[in-house]
This record gives structure tokens, sequence and C-alpha cells, in this order.
């Protein structure tokens, strides 16, 4: 035999409070959304109906009781039974004339909301010439549909809410907060929302014709907006528009630096009514530098009408709105460069991020945005300009252990090492064929010093073996150049695959025995390169050592510019390192301060 589910009312506004909605504040909202929807209806057929909904708190009730009231289109007793009495029943439904684009409900869950915070619901409505109807709902599922008495029927057509509060929900009736929630909900509602006499709407968007007299107008309206309902005076106002979505707006640029990785949340409104605060998705992840006011006609909420559900047209109006504003950037450039440098100054991260995949973007980047070299700070555009070849290093501390003696040699090197940066300019060829790049291997430095003549390299050669001995057990080798500058002694340089070998040896001493055992076979798939310690036979320092007869002298000498060598080009201290330097620095103190042990 077939059966009815039985729906436990109780259980079902437990689940709504606690997976639903965020905040019992939401109950108001719902009320609002029900009034405006019904007076929408109601202005279909009569176009001159009034528009007004009005809130009366228990302070200003003398049962205790809120009370909501809207001149909206009502319901006969038939839709209440059909619609009030059954749970997820949209009140909005094809049969009423509701279901069209320019209501808000979408779920027939909004007045469950109302017993988050109330024991008991009571609806008056009245539809047309219709006699009023009165449905008293229960939150142990309950409810009674009835005729209203003489004394408790309503004159015009519309719909008044008669709210119970529960113990303990008081504070969600009180006439500052009601007041609070009508204005933060409903506050650009086409419709007149007043609590007691105070009025809680306050006209059309900022953004819309209707609020200025001019662009300059609802510019500086818009400002004046941001900083009183966002917190901040923007660095530009842009406006948005997305006619497939129904959507108006205004993007705020951030006066200050924005997180990229921080979650960018944007106020959206829902044909006027506000949906959230934090809606997010709302733009592509690299606009994070913008914050969005919108209102949209057709995008669609989620069950708790507390974000946006993603679909096409979320999606395609998220492309939509990314497009607008790189117009904006693209505009900026061509009207107000520098503008557009006080804008990167802020919001590099948002600009290059988007150059990953956008040629527009790249091309602003490499105009505009200076970049730093080793000959200062400037532009990739003014870099191949003056030099021909982009040559870079991949990392900031690749960069700080060459650029002074790249530099010296004559050679230009930009800092890929910033976010984004090495990225950018490996994408330069894609988009101009005559870009030419290269990454700078630190070994690449050894071709452009001058080797020593060969007599002098001869007579050095007994300092050259004392110096590898000192450094062999740390896998270094050393060479003797002469190059530029003079002040320094040494350079401690380490090419790409020495530094793949290093690495993977750190972590074949820290695996297990079956992937050390992996680790050891790619190791011997061949001989790894070894870092070298160059020395500058230019520098005097240097030249006094490679005169030491004293084999152990010369180790310790050798052993103090390696770790010089390797502090001043910002490389990782390990903890052979850090014996060595310390060993050096010993001995040499000990041959200084001679005297009885």
């Amino acid at each position: 035999m077939d059966r009815t589910f039985q729906v436990d009312l109780r259980g079902i506004v437990d689940l709504l409070s606690h997976h639903l909605y965020a905040s019992p504040r939401v109950y108001l909202r719902e009320l609002l959304q029900n009034a405006a929807d019904a007076i929408t209806a109601r202005r279909v057929a009569e176009p001159t109906a009034p528009a007004v909904t009005w809130i009366e708190p228990p302070a200003l009730t003398s049962d205790g009781t809120l009370r909501i009231h809207d001149t909206g289109i009502g319901l006969t007793e038939a839709q209440v039974h059909e619609l009030l009495a059954t749970i997820g029943r949209s009140s909005k439904r094809d049969e009423l004339g509701f279901a069209r684009h320019e209501f808000l409900g979408q779920f027939g869950i909004g007045l469950l909301s109302c017993f988050l915070v109330a024991d008991e619901i009571r609806v008056v409505t009245r539809h047309a010439d219709q006699p009023t109807v009165l449905w008293t709902g229960h939150t142990d599922g309950r409810y009674r549909v009835e005729l209203a008495g003489p004394d408790a029927g309503r004159d015009e057509p519309g719909t008044t809410v008669t709210l119970v509060p529960r113990p303990g929900a008081e504070q969600w009736f009180t006439v500052p907060t009601v007041t609070e929630l009508a204005r933060h909900f409903g506050s650009l509602l086409p419709i007149t929302v007043r609590v007691g006499e105070v009025e809680t709407t306050g006209g059309p968007p900022p953004w819309s014709a209707a609020a200025g007299t001019s662009p300059a107008a609802r510019r500086e309206g818009l400002i004046r907006y941001a900083r009183e309902t966002l917190g901040f005076t923007p660095f530009d106002v842009i406006p948005l528009s997305v006619p497939e979505a129904g959507l108006t707006g205004a993007a705020f640029v951030l006066p200050n630096p924005a997180n990229p990785a921080a979650r960018v949340g944007h106020r959206v409104y829902l044909k006027r009514m506000l949906l959230t605060e934090g809606a997010e998705g709302l733009l592509p992840e690299w606009a994070f530098f913008a914050r969005c006011v919108v209102d949209a006609g057709e995008l669609r909420p989620t069950a708790s009408r507390e974000a946006l559900y993603e679909d096409s047209l979320l999606e395609s109006t998220r492309e939509a709105l990314g497009d607008q504003l790189r117009g904006w950037l693209v505009q900026l450039a061509d009207a107000d460069p520098h503008r557009l440098g006080e804008f990167l100054q802020i919001h590099h991260l948002g600009v290059k991020a988007l150059a990953l995949h956008d040629d527009e973007m790249l091309r602003l980047v490499e105009q505009w945005w200076p970049m730093e070299t080793n000959a200062g700070r400037m532009t990739l555009a003014e870099f191949r300009q003056r030099h021909g070849v982009i040559r870079y290093a991949a990392t900031t501390d690749e960069f700080r252990q060459l650029a002074a003696v790249a530099a010296a040699q004559d050679l230009a090197v930009v800092n890929g090492g910033y976010t984004y940066d090495t990225e950018i300019i490996e994408r330069l060829p894609g988009l101009d064929r005559t870009a030419l790049i290269e990454r700078l291997e630190p070994t690449d430095l050894t071709t452009r010093f001058d080797t020593l003549d060969p007599g002098v390299e001869l007579a050095l050669r007994p300092f050259l073996l004392a110096a590898q001995r000192a450094l062999d057990r740390l896998g270094c080798e050393v060479a003797l150049r002469a190059y530029d500058p003079v002040s320094l002694p040494a350079l401690y340089l380490v090419s790409r695959t020495a530094a793949w070998h290093d690495e993977l040896e750190s972590t074949r001493q820290r695996a297990d025995d079956l992937w050390a055992g992996v680790l050891d076979a790619i190791a011997s798939s061949g001989p790894p390169e070894r870092p070298q310690l160059v020395l500058n036979h230019r520098n005097p320092l240097v030249r006094r050592i490679t005169t030491l007869g004293d084999p152990e002298l010369v180790g310790l000498a050798v052993e103090a510019l390696y770790g010089q060598a390797l502090l001043l080009g910002y490389h990782p201290i390990r903890p052979a390192d850090a014996a060595l330097l310390n060993n050096s620095f010993l001995g040499l103190l000990g041959r200084a301060v001679p005297g009885p042990e």
C-alpha cells in the first residue's frame, strides 16, 4: 500500500538553521522578498497600485508580535491551501504568474525561515474581491486555514504576516535590529519600505542613470557609496554591464595592494534585493584588485539565497566582466600612462597574472611595468631596445649572486625571480617572434673571464693543488681566473645541473632505503657537475695568498674565501659548510695569535 511521507517540521527548521541559512536574520529578507514579489505581481495588472510595505516590530504592536504588511496581490483561499501548506511548493509558480523573471522568489521555503525566530506564524491575506483568509502555522507542523472574522479582515488586497517571537530570539525583533535588517537587505528595492515611521529604502542604485544627472555625478555618488558601504575610497570606478545576465553595477579598484590568495567577495543584489556581501566567482581570479557591487536580474541564487549558483550564465558573465576590466586597463594605458603607473605600483600582481594568458595585458606589462635589472629598473621594452637579448636570472637569489659580476662583464641581466616575471619573459617570443630571451647560466660567466698566462698558471700549480685538496671534501672545484670587479676575491658558481644533483643528494639522505635506491639509480645516470670556486687573480688579497709557501695556511685561506663567497652569493649554508667556516676562522686566528697551548 502506498503511503505519504511524514515531515517533521521541527527537524526541517533545524536543518534550515544549521545547514542552509547562515543566520536567523534572513527571516526579514524572506518576508521582504515575498512582499516585493506580491506587489510586483499586483502591479502587472494594476500599474498604479500602491507599492508599500511597512513593518511593526513588537515595540510598536500591542500584543508583542512583529507584523509586516504589504499592498501586494494577496492569495485566495484555494491558493493558501495549495501553497502555504506544502513545504517546497513555491508561491511563485506559473499558475499565479509568479515564475517570470521579474520576481525574486524561487524555492518556496522562504516562509519557513521565519520559524528560525518564531513559534507561530499568522498570515492574513486578501486577493482582489475575495474574502480575507487567515492561515496559522506552528513549528510542530500544525496549521489551520479559515476565513478571517469581521474584525480581522482587510479592506484592500494584500497580506499581513504576523510572527510570534520564539523565547530566546527577542533580539531579532528589536526596533533597531529590524530597522537595520530592512535597510541592509532592502535599501534598493523599487518599493517603499518602512519600519514604523522610518523609511528604509533609499531610491535607485547609485550606478543607475536615475542616480545622477550626469556620468560625473554618478561617479561622485559611487565614490561616496564606496566610502560609506565598503569602507574605502576607490582608486577608480569602472561601470559594469552584462545585458545577458540583466546585470548593472560598478567595480571599485582597491586603493591598496590585495592578497591574490585571499577570497574575494562581492556585494550582489538580485532584482535590487541584497543577495550577499561575499559572493565569490563573480570576477576572474586575476581580478583580485577590484570589488564589485552589482544588481543582476537573471543570475540564479542558491537555495539559501546567500550565494550565486555556478552555471553557464555565471561563467559567461564572469568572462564579460573580465573583458570590461581588461578594457579599462588598456584605455588607461592609452589615455593616462602616469595614472596607469600608479595603478601598477599597487596592483601589478593582478595585471601580471592576467598577462600570463592574455596578449593584450602582456603588451601592457612589457611596455609599462619596470623590472629590476643589474642596469637599473626598466621595462622589458626598454631593456630590449638597449641590449637586444633579454638575459634573465630565474630566481632572486641567482640574480643577487650574479648581477654585479655580470655587470662587470658588460652582461645586462633581468631579475626574473619575482612573482610571474620569469613566465612573462618566456611568453614574449610567442607575442613577438623578434624577441630574443636567454636564461643566464651561472657557469656562462666563466667564459667571459680572462685566463692566466700559461707561465703564470704553471708557477701557481702548487697553490692550486693545495687549494683543491682543501675543498675536495666539499665536492667543489677551484679555478683561478682574472675578472672584474677587482674588489671581489672569489665567486662561487653552481650550474643548474650541479644544483639539481646537490638537491638529489640531500633528498637521498632523508629518504628510506627503497627511495634512496631509486635516487641512487637516477644520480648514477651521468657524472655530476661540480660547483666551482673561481678565485680572482686581479684581487690583491688573492695574489698575496698565492704566494704563501705553507700548504696548511693556503688551505685555511682558501676555506675562508669559500665561506665568504657563499655568504656574498646568498647561497645556503650546509652543516659541512658551517663546520668549514668555523675551522678556517679558528685556524687563521690561531696562526695570527701564536702562543703556548
